[in-house]
């Protein structure tokens, strides 16, 4: 009884609020107001899937501390739980939902199902919170275009809206999950690839800063990564963010080739058990040698770019003394090898997660490792820190191909826009550094210039 006097409050105040917003004056006016409302929804979808994330990996957590072995079994078990959700209760694959929101504007399909609301974020608590090395903005993403679709169907708006909708959604979703309201906008306009005109660049900017808004405002007015910036930046390193972009656009190429290998080879298994067993347990065995990947990543983030450097080699052995800075380096240099490696696992085999995320992890470890390598063999003394927060955008910016969005992610994410010009030189460095030696590149360059 007292479910059905539920279902009936509910429908109660979505019927009024349907009424309301049709009723608003002129159409800019009304779709100013679906923004807001759909700022509001995204951004507490945001908040929720951040929160189921952290209730499955407290747990799960406490396990591995107690013993270690439970990091064998812990993400395994997440890729398989996520597969058999796709599989037998879906009955869809619901991963790399970045790309098929792409795709769907890009062929007029705005009408997407209603459990897709929801059914990223299950899908993706699951993979995050039992390890699985991704982020949580492909599953809000797709959330949030599923929102925008949901309320143009119920308003009874035209393929234009809903287009404009979706779109919106989307970029909500990700300006929550980062706290980024510019990098929300950016993301739908760099990496969605929509055009829109002025009105629907308000609608979009509208729904972008209320998700932001509504997303700080439940985690308690926190942002996700502490960025201490105990000494103010140097504007005499800004010479050595070119180099830094020049390194992260040919790492770029090379986390990019890794992750598009693992996607046909895990496509390419159709016995769906097989591909969950085996990606399952290559994400394992990567996260017991190098705990450092295990889940999103943020906590070793912000202990990177605070130029932390003991989250580097937790859970694993002491390195001697004498051999600790060349250690280090191997470390990371082991890090940033196998982070494609493991996400391709997390996103590819099985899993729902995002790729974002982990260029952002694989940037700060980056970062760290070309100011330590530069300190280490020419003296050349960089502040650690800063250059792991400038390192998370430009290796980002260059395997997403978004350089401003990861710029503005990257500021806004850590409260760090002194950065702003480092950040942006960095990032657009990495980012024409990877387009020249991309494959498409090489492919149009005449032969007598191809390597």
């Amino acid at each position: 009884m007292s479910h059905t006097v539920i279902k009936s409050a509910l429908r109660g105040i979505r019927n009024k609020l349907i009424n309301r917003i049709r009723r608003a004056g002129t159409p800019y006016s009304r779709t100013i107001s679906v923004a807001v409302v759909l700022g509001i929804a995204t951004g507490i979808g945001a908040q929720v899937i951040k929160w189921l994330i952290h209730y499955i990996s407290h747990p799960v957590r406490l396990l591995t501390q107690h013993s270690k072995a439970a990091l064998l079994l812990a993400p395994l078990i997440g890729i398989i739980i996520a597969g058999i959700y796709q599989r037998y209760v879906l009955k869809a694959d619901i991963a790399h939902g970045v790309e098929r929101i792409r795709r769907g504007l890009r062929a007029g399909q705005y009408n997407i199902p209603g459990r897709m609301t929801y059914a990223p974020i299950l899908a993706g608590a699951v993979t995050l919170g039992f390890g699985g090395s991704g982020g949580s903005e492909e599953p809000s993403a797709d959330m949030g275009a599923a929102m925008g679709s949901f309320i143009a169907r119920h308003l009874g708006m035209g393929a234009k809206m809903a287009r404009i909708m979706v779109s919106c959604g989307a970029g909500a979703a990700i300006a929550g999950i980062f706290k980024s309201p510019v990098g929300g906008m950016l993301f739908t306009l760099e990496v969605l690839q929509v055009e829109l005109s002025l009105v629907e660049m308000m609608a979009l900017a509208v729904s972008c800063v209320t998700s932001a808004v509504t997303a700080y405002i439940l985690s308690d007015f926190s942002y996700d990564i502490s960025f201490v910036q105990a000494v103010p930046f140097d504007p005499h390193t800004l010479p050595w963010t070119i180099g830094l972009g020049l390194g992260a656009g040919i790492y770029a190429v090379y986390y990019t080739r890794i992750m598009k290998y693992l996607r046909l080879y895990f496509e390419g298994i159709s016995r769906q058990w097989c591909r969950w067993m085996l990606s399952g347990a290559m994400l394992s065995i990567l996260i017991y040698e190098l705990p450092i990947l295990y889940g999103e990543g943020y906590d070793a983030l912000a202990q990177l770019i605070n130029g932390v450097s003991d989250v580097v080699t937790e859970g694993g052995a002491s390195l001697p003394i004498g051999l600790h800075r060349l250690g280090m380096i191997g470390i990371l240099v082991a890090i940033m090898l196998c982070k494609p490696i493991a996400a391709g696992a997390s996103t590819s085999g099985g899993g729902v997660a995002g790729d974002f995320a982990p260029t952002l992890i694989a940037g700060a470890v980056y970062g760290f490792l070309f100011a330590i390598a530069l300190d280490s063999l020419f003296g050349v003394r960089l502040p650690y820190s800063h250059f792991a927060f400038i390192g998370m955008a430009s290796v980002m910016a260059a395997v997403v191909r978004a350089p401003l969005m990861a710029v503005f992610i990257a500021a806004e994410m850590a409260d760090g826009y002194q950065f702003f010009p480092a950040l942006l030189i960095a990032s657009v460095t990495a980012y024409l550094t990877s387009k020249l030696l991309s494959d498409e590149a090489i492919k149009a360059a005449p032969p007598r210039l191809r390597p």
